[in-house]
């Protein structure tokens, strides 16, 4: 595990080489195991400070870790270190982006900076850890390189991109990407501030990661990386959740649920909500009405990915539909929701008695004890933390898809959070609860990406406020340019048009607050019915950018009230309310779409923004992008 011999393996550039020749220890972990142990320190105790020595300043306390029996557990001393900060991307490069570059920012060229940071790491004890970016299948020769006492950062990649012994290592292996990991800089250089560099090349993508939240690196940094290497190939990694959905008729239906954060992504991989065998529907904000549906027997859902959803073209097929897997080997579980025993009870299972070591963030960690995913390490001013993680591999998930064998994708679903609308107190939350959507439309919604109503996730939206995530919803995480991914996003969908599109809000459609159920509704619905809805039960929508409503949804010999299909006909929204609504969104798609009207936007795509900018109806959609249900 200690030997540099184990460097002959390894193609790398010719400064990083020099640099770990001059390290007194590298450390090549052979075992998962091994790397584990590594968290706790060379004393391999129970509670191990990651500190560093910062000139001027003396030792800081970055992150501490405890042992407990079900994995070790990272707390960080600041509040600030326990999230992602959404403006920590830099640049270092000068190909295409619009992103901040770090020449502009902090006025002078990274180089300058990568060379302090090869002479620091030359200098230190690290783990040189391999691992595949878009997980063990499909996934590219990666590189991570963190200083030993950060073996939790390392083993944060082990557990999400999956763990690559240095035995199976074979000679040449040439990174196509490398993440390297020096904390210190982000008080010496930054101050204080997460910053993580990307500093591309043809060949090879760099990402520096100056703080030791794996949020913006090990997790988001691998997603950028997937995205850059899609841009030179031609393909894209979704930021969506999969899962195959059995209906207890026996069909098997794929759905992918795209949105921003907030969407229902993780959502989609759980399973309907029922009280004493029914499922409640919405609750009328005006009359405290209740509407319920009596359920029997529902889907059985089988996940297939959480949150990176690779659709490389070299695993797409004839079938017209796209064909997608997971990126991932393991999944980053937020756990905010879960603040007392039995409200998640399949995570909890997993991560009280897993079949081996988890490693958990911003929790509660008695040295010697369980560890419980309920139990959220406060902040300062005594409050929970809102982001606890837990990182489970992708085969401790009940039901699973076994293997990550490609799926073709029958529903590629988005989600929005929707505000109560009433025709006293209007908003933009009239979408119904399934809008069936061309090509085109699907497109439109995937470059504005609106986060939506009071979203948990994003500190900077408030109330009914509209806030774009960016193009895809991956934007925050994408080192390119927009209308880049907007071009491929359009092809993508377009040469998928077997994949039926569909639109579905969450918290509130009109005057009802429906929380996810309209979510579960629509799965259980479009299961039941093999993915397939007929046309002769398609009405054009009221606002164009909503495309088709159902003028009925029957389950189980039971209607859905037709104010959930078409919220104009709600008694307290109306015609007149839904139509404000409706101008309020389709006014902020056209603010946030002419800026992709560029020379390098997709001659197609210049026509269908253009349709949408001139208030164009359904049908002119439909010459672009015919739809093939019949």
């Amino acid at each position: 595990m200690y030997s540099h011999a184990y460097m002959k393996k390894y193609s790398l550039p010719e400064d990083l080489y020099n640099a770990l020749s001059k390290c007194k220890v590298l450390c090549f972990p052979e075992t998962k195991a091994q790397l584990v142990e590594m968290c706790f320190g060379p004393t391999h105790s129970s509670k191990y400070n990651v500190v560093y020595p910062i000139p001027g300043k003396g030792i800081f306390n970055a992150a501490e870790v405890v042992r407990c029996k079900n994995g070790p557990v990272v707390n960080y001393m600041e509040d600030y270190m326990r999230r992602r900060d959404p403006d920590c991307m830099r640049i270092g490069d000068d190909l295409p982006t619009d992103k901040p570059r770090f020449k502009d920012v902090y006025g002078y060229d990274f180089s300058i900076l990568r060379e302090e940071t090869m002479q620091w790491l030359s200098q230190q004890q690290l783990i040189i850890l391999p691992f595949h970016s878009g997980g063990k299948y499909y996934g590219y020769d990666s590189l991570m390189i963190c200083p030993k006492n950060a073996a939790f950062f390392a083993l944060s990649i082990a557990n999400m991109q999956g763990f690559v012994s240095v035995y199976d290592v074979q000679p040449g292996f040439k990174p196509r990407a490398i993440i390297y990991v020096a904390p210190p800089f982000r008080y010496t250089h930054f101050k204080g501030k997460q910053v993580v560099v990307h500093n591309r090349s043809e060949e090879l993508h760099e990402v520096f990661s100056y703080n030791l939240y794996p949020g913006p690196s090990a997790k988001k940094g691998v997603f950028s990386i997937l995205l850059d290497i899609g841009e030179h190939e031609g393909w894209i990694t979704n930021h969506a959740s999969a899962a195959m959905v059995e209906s207890p008729y026996e069909n098997e239906v794929v759905f992918m649920h795209e949105g921003a954060s907030g969407g229902g992504k993780s959502e989609m991989l759980e399973e309907l909500q029922k009280e004493d065998g029914r499922i409640l529907l919405g609750t009328h904000t005006v009359t405290g009405e209740k509407y319920y549906l009596n359920f029997g027997e529902s889907c059985k859902i089988h996940p297939i990915a959480d949150d990176m959803v690779i659709a490389r073209t070299d695993i797409q097929n004839d079938s017209k539909r796209l064909v997608i897997a997971d990126a991932e080997n393991g999944w980053f579980l937020r756990m905010d929701g879960d603040t007392s025993y039995g409200m998640n009870p399949q995570y909890e299972r997993i991560s009280i008695h897993p079949p081996e070591p988890l490693e958990f963030f911003n929790m509660d960690g008695v040295p010697g004890a369980t560890c419980l995913i309920w139990e959220h390490v406060l902040n300062s001013d005594g409050s929970r933390c809102s982001n606890p993680r837990v990182i489970i591999p992708r085969d401790m998930i009940e039901n699973i898809m076994p293997g990550n064998e490609p799926q073709e994708v029958n529903v590629r679903s988005f989600g929005v959070r929707m505000p109560p609308a009433t025709k006293d107190n209007p908003s933009y939350g009239v979408m119904g609860l399934m809008q069936i959507v061309p090509t085109s439309i699907a497109w439109l919604w995937r470059l504005v990406s609106p986060r939506g109503f009071k979203n948990p996730s994003i500190s900077d939206t408030a109330g009914n406020e509209l806030k774009s995530e960016g193009v895809g919803s991956y934007w925050p995480f994408s080192t390119g340019k927009k209308v880049t991914q907007a071009n491929m996003l359009l092809h993508q969908l377009v040469d998928t048009p077997k994949t039926m599109n569909i639109l579905i809000p969450n918290q509130h459609i009109g005057a009802y607050h429906v929380g996810f159920a309209g979510e579960w509704l629509t799965r259980e619905y479009l299961a039941r019915k093999g993915g397939r809805v007929k046309a002769k039960h398609l009405v054009p929508a009221r606002c164009p950018i909503f495309g088709y409503s159902l003028d009925e949804m029957k389950m189980d010999g039971q209607y859905v009230r037709q104010t959930f299909l078409r919220p104009e006909m709600q008694s307290k929204l109306g015609l007149e309310g839904y139509d404000v609504g409706a101008k309020i969104l389709t006014d902020y798609f056209k603010q946030e779409i002419r800026q992709f009207i560029t020379d390098d936007l997709d001659p197609m795509g210049r026509e269908i923004i253009e349709l949408c900018l001139n208030d164009a109806p359904l049908e002119e959609y439909l010459k672009i992008t015919p739809m093939l249900i019949r």
